[in-house]
């Protein structure tokens, strides 16, 4: 017969079990990781077909010159409110903005995160550079005297940053992050349109190359940079809560957005193929399409990074 200090030994067992439920014992799964670059080639072809369609074809360079046309209405009200917007964008506001997201991660002692920050940031600017002056083109047909400026520098800065600091950040702070990293993304991206520094075609690339440049990074994600285990139930000031609430407004938001789009879209290509002649309300649809589309791509794009390292965080 066991004595009673043989039987109490299976009983401290489960203690020594569960001390290995934190990061290490957890892993990225092959799911999470395949999601990550489903989303990255998502980016990817958004990049090409984008140039494809509105730069490639004359539909889509009409469509375009329109929407570009149209920023000239209101553009000086309008200007004052864009230009302090574009005017916060430079190589300084990179530099400060990949070292503060490095900074995040390395004092959260997220070495590998800090890593991955610094090749989104670097790689998708880098990226938006190389496409624009050396491998996309735009032909002649007859609209807008300026050339390829496809994609946006300026977007592209502000999406990178706006999702570094969404990867680096805590939990609790991901979802605030996010909104505000949307806001002034959106913000960057029709501040160009009001401009006429860019086209709308121009805007939504960049934002295509950040989520290639966003997910393919969340697809390497190592043990270090998960979330801690909870051990309690969720709460509401819980980030997680916090994160599924922003997902979903985001979601609206691209939907209500995009749904505007594709009706100012349909509406002036109606007017351009049955040879009409554009008038300024016509112009103005075109504007406010653009800038429509603008906010549903930048709202899908924070939407699905944000839900990527939310799931990438804590793999369970």
């Amino acid at each position: 017969m066991w004595s009673d200090g043989e039987q109490s030994r299976p009983a401290t067992r489960p203690a020594t079990t569960t001390a290995h439920t934190g990061r290490g014992a957890r892993r990225v799964g092959w799911f999470l990781r395949a999601s990550c670059l489903v989303a990255a080639l998502a980016g990817a072809l958004g990049v090409v077909a984008t140039w494809r369609f509105f730069v490639a074809t004359l539909l889509g360079q009409q469509l375009d010159d329109l929407a570009f046309q149209g920023a000239e209405h209101g553009r000086t009200e309008l200007w004052r409110l864009a230009e302090p917007v574009l005017d916060v964008v430079s190589v300084g506001f990179v530099v400060v903005g990949v070292s503060v997201a490095m900074g995040i991660a390395l004092i959260r002692r997220r070495w590998p995160l800090a890593i991955q920050v610094a090749v989104l940031v670097l790689g998708a600017n880098l990226t938006t550079q190389v496409l624009k002056k050396f491998v996309l083109d735009r032909p002649r047909l007859g609209f807008s005297d300026f050339g390829n400026s496809l994609p946006s520098g300026h977007t592209t800065v502000a999406a990178s940053v706006s999702v570094a600091l969404v990867l680096t950040l805590p939990r609790r702070g991901r979802a605030a992050a996010a909104i505000l990293g949307a806001a002034y993304t959106a913000a960057t991206g029709i501040s160009t349109l009001v401009g006429q520094w860019h086209r709308p075609s121009d805007v939504i690339a960049g934002l295509c190359v950040v989520l290639f440049w966003g997910a393919a990074v969340s697809a390497f994600a190592t043990s270090s940079t998960l979330d801690p285990v909870r051990n309690k139930p969720v709460h509401p000031t819980d980030g997680v809560s916090a994160t599924r609430w922003v997902v979903t407004l985001l979601a609206v938001a691209a939907v209500a957005t995009g749904a505007v789009a594709a009706w100012a879209l349909a509406r002036t290509a109606d007017v351009i193929e049955t040879g009409v002649a554009t008038t300024h309300r016509t112009e103005l649809i075109a504007y406010l399409g653009g800038a429509c589309g603008v906010v549903a791509v930048t709202a899908v794009l924070v939407a699905v990074l944000l839900a990527l390292r939310q799931a990438v965080a804590d793999p369970r």
